[in-house]
């Protein structure tokens, strides 16, 4: 709007006083889409404080997906605009990516801690395939690479969880919408680091390259451990805690080799 307004501006100063020109004639090509990834999480609230937080809060997203039968989706904030949802984040080495990502929000409780454990809360089949129809129409019309699509655990694993062990992140890669390592090269992978795990260096570098903010101490630190564990949480949600071994060097290596 401010960019009309200039010419609107420009040309009534260049037919009133004979002022500067704006020429449109040399478009650059240097340039590419603002949006660069996705963020899904989850809100840890019901639909109608989910709204409310999203609306009137601190925080927004551009899309809300509602836990009705439908899976209604609302959306909240136009594409265009920057929504409040990513928080002090890294992927790729490209920081605070509320600037350059559209946040996707899952009505889902996330989780309660029991006497037993942590009982974590699934999504709803109309909540996955809502989301699937919207990713499709993102992905397609921003010309994103399935490795755009990533959780809030992805780009903040020191401080975030969302969006959960229990989110689809497999059927979604083989929707089209993400990755997911081939489980045979896996195997063959593992069973060769069974014999010697890599060094907390090599994780971090691996990590790194994948995506992940990682530091790069060569010490297993608790900032590494907290990564390697959201990594583990996309990628091998059976276990997440952060602990080095064969399947998840196999893993990490696998879809560095893909990429």
């Amino acid at each position: 709007m401010k960019f009309f307004s200039l010419i609107a501006a420009l040309f009534i100063l260049a037919g009133c006083t004979g002022g500067p020109r704006l020429d449109t004639s040399h478009p650059s090509v240097n340039h590419d889409n603002r949006i660069q990834f996705v963020v899904v999480h989850y809100t840890s609230a019901s639909l109608e404080r989910s709204l409310a937080l999203l609306t009137h809060g601190e925080v927004s997203a551009h899309y809300l997906i509602g836990d009705d039968k439908d899976a209604t989706i609302y959306k909240l904030v136009d594409e265009s605009r920057r929504a409040w949802h990513a928080g002090e984040s890294e992927w790729e080495g490209r920081t605070w990516l509320n600037s350059s990502s559209i946040g996707i929000e899952i009505v889902n409780p996330g989780f309660v801690d029991t006497p037993t454990g942590r009982l974590w809360y699934p999504y709803s089949e109309a909540q996955v395939q809502a989301l699937t129809v919207l990713l499709k129409d993102i992905v397609q019309r921003n010309g994103l690479n399935p490795r755009s699509i990533i959780g809030h655990s992805d780009i903040a694993p020191l401080r975030k969880l969302d969006p959960g062990p229990l989110f689809p992140w497999k059927r979604l890669a083989q929707a089209g919408l993400g990755v997911w390592p081939d489980e045979q090269a896996v195997a063959r992978q593992q069973a060769l680091f069974a014999a010697q795990l890599p060094p907390a260096s090599w994780f971090q570098a691996e990590l790194a390259r994948l995506g992940y903010p990682t530091p790069q101490s060569g010490e297993w630190d608790v900032a590494t451990h907290h990564v390697l564990a959201a990594f583990q949480m996309h990628y091998r949600p059976t276990r997440f805690d952060g602990t080095p071994d064969a399947q998840s060097a196999a893993i990490l290596q696998v879809l560095n080799q893909t990429k």
